[in-house]
C-alpha cells in the first residue's frame, strides 16, 4: 500500500518546479533578447559609422537597419529548423542549440574588423552574423513559452507564459545599461554624454563579448531542465509526426495565418518605440529629417524608464488574460493601441520648449511601453494554444517569426522612410502603426479564445497503424 501510494505521489509530481520553469524560460529568453537588443542599440550607435559609411547619415542608418532587419529573415527559417527539432525531439535540446548558436554568433560580431580594415567584406560578414542570430532567435522564443506553458498549472497558464516575455524588458535594460556605462566610462573630450573614439574603436565591442558570460549561465539553468510531461504523452502515444511542418501547414494554416497577424501589432509597436524612437529622438534637430536633438544617454535613460512599465505589465497582463480570456484582453489593449497610433504626432512631434519635447517622449515612452506589456504578455500563452502538442513548437514559432518579417524587420526601414517623406513629421509613423493594429485587431475577432485548452488531452492526432 505504502509503495502503491509512494508511487503514485511520484507520478503527479510535476517534473519541473516552478523556480526550474522560470529559471529556464526567463534566463534563456533575457540572454537571446540581450543579444538581439545589443545589436538594435549598435545598428543605431556604431554600425552606421564603421560598417556602412556611404557619406549620407540617412543612407547609412537605412543601410544598417536593412542588415538589422535581415536577421527576421531568417527567423521563420529557424522556427522550422528548430521546431521540428523541438517536436521531434523534446524541448529540452533545441533550447540549449538555439542559445549556444545566438551566442556564438553574438560574440563574434564583437571580434569583426571594420569597413575601415577590410572594405565591403566587413558588412557582409556583419550581416552573415546577424542572419545567425536570426535563425536562433526563431527556435528561443517558442521553446521558452512551451516550457512556460506544458509545464503550468491549466488555469496559470497565462501567468507562466508572462515569464519567457519579461526576457525582453530584461535583455533590453541589460544590454541598454551596459552600453552606457561603457559609454560614461569612455567619455568624450567634451561632453560625457558624446560618444568618444574609444567607444567607436573598441569599447562598443564589449557588450558583444560579454554575451558568452550570460550564455554560460543560461546554458547551466537549461542543462536542470527535465522534458515536459505533455510532450511525454504525445511521445507514450504515438502522435509524433515525421515532419511537423508539412502537418501545420496541412491541418493548422489558419492558427499560422491568425498567429501570424496576432503579433503583428506587438512587434511594430515594440520596434517603433525602440530602434525607431532611438533613432528619431537623438536625431539632430536642424537636420533635415529634423529629430529632437536629444543625447544618446538621456534618451536611452529615458527609454530605460519606459522599459521598467513593460515588465510590470508583462507581469500583470498574466492574471488578467487567464481570468478575463486572452482574446478579450488583446482585444482592448489592439484597440487603444490604434488610438495611440494615431496621437503619434502629439507625443514625438518637435516642440519649441525642449523640457516640454522631453516630458511629452517620455511620456509616450511610458504609455508605449505600458501597451506593449499588455499585448506582449498574454502571447506566451495565446500562440503555444493555438497548436496540439505534436506541432506546438512549430506552429507557435512560424506564427511568431513570420510576424517578425511583417512587423520587426519593416517597422524601423518603413517608420524611417516615412519620417522622412514627411519632414520630420511622425504623424504618417503613427497612422503606420494604427493600420498594423487593425490588421492584428481582425485576426483577434477571428480567433477562439484559448484559455480552456486542456493542453494533456490536445496532443494531436495519433499517427494511422
Amino acid at each position: 500500500m505504502h509503495s502503491a501510494a509512494a508511487t503514485k505521489k511520484a507520478q503527479s509530481k510535476p517534473l519541473n518546479s516552478p523556480a526550474e520553469v522560470i529559471g529556464a524560460s526567463l534566463v534563456g529568453t533575457t540572454v537571446e533578447f540581450y543579444d538581439f537588443y545589443v545589436y538594435a542599440t549598435a545598428a543605431v550607435l556604431v554600425f552606421p559609422k564603421l560598417f556602412f559609411p556611404v557619406g549620407n547619415p540617412v543612407a547609412s542608418q537605412l543601410a544598417s537597419f536593412g542588415v538589422f532587419g535581415a536577421a527576421m529573415i531568417a527567423r521563420p527559417v529557424g522556427a522550422i529548423f528548430y521546431g521540428h527539432m523541438g517536436d521531434k525531439r523534446g524541448r529540452k535540446a533545441t533550447l540549449v542549440a538555439c542559445l549556444m548558436t545566438m551566442g556564438i554568433a553574438t560574440f563574434l560580431v564583437g571580434l569583426l574588423p571594420t569597413f575601415k580594415q577590410i572594405g565591403l567584406w566587413a558588412a557582409l560578414l556583419l550581416l552573415i552574423l546577424r542572419l545567425t542570430q536570426g535563425f536562433a532567435l526563431g527556435g528561443e522564443w517558442s521553446g521558452a513559452a512551451l516550457v512556460a506553458t506544458e509545464n503550468a498549472p491549466a488555469n496559470k497558464r497565462a501567468l507562466y507564459g508572462t515569464f519567457p516575455q519579461l526576457g525582453a524588458p530584461l535583455g533590453f535594460i541589460i544590454a541598454n545599461g551596459l552600453f552606457l556605462i561603457i559609454n560614461f566610462a569612455l567619455p568624450h573630450p567634451t561632453s560625457s554624454t558624446m560618444q568618444s573614439e574609444a567607444f567607436l574603436s573598441w569599447g562598443w565591442r564589449i557588450p558583444f563579448l560579454f554575451s558568452s558570460v550570460m550564455v554560460i549561465i543560461g546554458l547551466y539553468v537549461r542543462s536542470k531542465l527535465a522534458e515536459s510531461e505533455t510532450f511525454k504523452q504525445a511521445e507514450a502515444k504515438g502522435t509524433i509526426v515525421k515532419i511537423p511542418l508539412f502537418d501545420t501547414l496541412r491541418h493548422h494554416l489558419k492558427a499560422v495565418v491568425l498567429g501570424t497577424f496576432a503579433m503583428l501589432a506587438t512587434y511594430v509597436l515594440f520596434y517603433l518605440t525602440t530602434t525607431f524612437t532611438l533613432s528619431y529622438g537623438t536625431h539632430p534637430s536642424n537636420v533635415t529629417p529634423s529629430g529632437l536633438g536629444i543625447s544618446y544617454t538621456d534618451f536611452v535613460l529615458m527609454q530605460i524608464i519606459g522599459v521598467v512599465f513593460f515588465g510590470l505589465f508583462t507581469i500583470l497582463s498574466g492574471p488578467l488574460a487567464d481570468s478575463m480570456g486572452r482574446r478579450k484582453l488583446l482585444l482592448w489593449v489592439t484597440a487603444i493601441i490604434i488610438v495611440f497610433g494615431l496621437m503619434f504626432p502629439i507625443f514625438l512631434d518637435n516642440k519649441a520648449n525642449n523640457s516640454f519635447n522631453g516630458a511629452m517622449i517620455e511620456a509616450f515612452l511610458i504609455i508605449g511601453f505600458t501597451l506593449m506589456g499588455f499585448t506582449f504578455g498574454p502571447m506566451g500563452a495565446l500562440l503555444p494554444e493555438m497548436f496540439p502538442t505534436n506541432v506546438r513548437y512549430t506552429g507557435s514559432a512560424i506564427a511568431y517569426n513570420v510576424s517578425s518579417i511583417l512587423g520587426a524587420a519593416l517597422a524601423p526601414i518603413i517608420a524611417t522612410a516615412l519620417w522622412a517623406a514627411a519632414g520630420g513629421s511622425t504623424w504618417m509613423v503613427g497612422v503606420y502603426l494604427a493600420v498594423a493594429s487593425a490588421l492584428t485587431f481582425i485576426s483577434l475577432i477571428m480567433t477562439k479564445e484559448t484559455k480552456d485548452i486542456d493542453f494533456t488531452g490536445d496532443i494531436g492526432a495519433t499517427k494511422a497503424k
